[in-house]
């Protein structure tokens, strides 16, 4: 709470601080979107601020998260940067090409938040009398490692994915039948028209069905019911829903955890793509508390025409009406 409150008190005129307050139930909450250039000019731009101003503001991350999730949060951010040097566009992508919007006063005891929003990282964290609640994320990297300069070797996402295959190449080949929904990244049948498969692949989002401006978005089960593997697979799905909520402090990623576990014997895990060593693919696990949806995406500043595993785009949310910490809030506090 202090933390927060040292990014009002550093705002250096009252613009900068008019620029950064929202109301509670702002509907700036679902401004975030993950394009490389500005849409929406919400909240302060790091990239326009004092290194002093910037350095509270990732101390504000930093309080809000566990250490695990700082560093996913940072990497994301430094791969970023890493990008931006690549392509010879670094006024375009950095560390600091992202905006920062607070909502309510911070307090240890009344509703408060956080959102960031940029290129390939897009967090919205709710905080009530020692309740958080971290969604919608949206994390992505090109590539997904730095192999080159200070931060060689600075790397996300490789985990939940390679535990996502593990699964999937863990089922029989019935479930395997079962949980892949489409053979293809852009499979022809998702281009076909009709009651049943509607604009399944888009430029932007690709596969992903729950990714910015599609809030509270009602998407069908899709493949394998979780509920029907052994115990180790399912343990296995935790195992990636743990990585998606990494964000979260300890103790309440383990209450979500617990949460999740919960609603196992109605949780789907679907795929799209093959699933060979090499194969890029896309899957989600999808239950009544929560969407995960990973994505390897073609190239946008890297040169794959199609999809390669060094460009993904991963999204979590809480669904039916749960982002934003809607569940958590009192009825002058929702989000319109």
């Amino acid at each position: 709470m202090q933390v927060a409150n040292d990014v009002i008190s550093k705002a250096t005129s009252s613009k900068q601080e008019q620029k950064l307050s929202y109301a509670m139930n702002a509907q700036e909450w679902r401004c975030w979107s993950n394009p490389e250039f500005l849409l929406r000019s919400f909240g302060l731009r790091l990239e326009e601020l004092s290194d002093e101003l910037v350095a509270s503001i990732l101390r504000v991350i930093e309080a809000s998260f566990s250490t695990e999730g700082y560093r996913k949060a940072y990497a994301a951010m430094e791969i970023n940067h890493f990008l931006g040097e690549v392509c010879d566009v670094p006024r375009i992508m950095n560390r600091r090409s992202y905006n920062f919007l607070l909502f309510g006063t911070p307090s240890t005891s009344e509703a408060w938040g956080w959102s960031l929003y940029g290129h390939h990282l897009c967090l919205s964290v709710f905080i009530k009398a020692g309740h958080i609640s971290i969604t919608p994320t949206f994390t992505g990297a090109e590539p997904n490692e730095i192999d080159a300069g200070q931060h060689t070797g600075t790397a996300i996402l490789h985990k939940e994915g390679d535990l996502g295959l593990a699964l999937m190449q863990s089922l029989s080949e019935e479930q395997q039948r079962t949980a892949q929904i489409y053979r293809q990244l852009k499979d022809p049948a998702m281009l076909q028209t009709g009651d049943l498969k509607v604009d399944r692949w888009n430029k932007d989002d690709q596969r992903h069905v729950c990714g910015a401006f599609r809030d509270n978005r009602v998407v069908p089960y899709e493949g394998v019911l979780v509920g029907n593997l052994t115990d180790k697979q399912q343990t296995r799905i935790l195992e990636i829903v743990e990585q998606f909520v990494l964000y979260l402090p300890d103790t309440a990623r383990r209450r979500r955890l617990e949460e999740v576990k919960k609603h196992i014997e109605e949780t789907y895990f679907c795929w799209i793509g093959g699933f060979g060593p090499e194969d890029a693919y896309y899957f989600r696990i999808q239950s009544p508390v929560i969407v995960c949806e990973f994505d390897h995406h073609s190239g946008v500043f890297l040169t794959n025409e199609t999809p390669a595993k060094f460009h993904t785009h991963t999204i979590c949310r809480a669904p039916n009406g749960g982002d934003y910490g809607n569940a958590l809030r009192s009825r002058d506090e929702q989000v319109p």
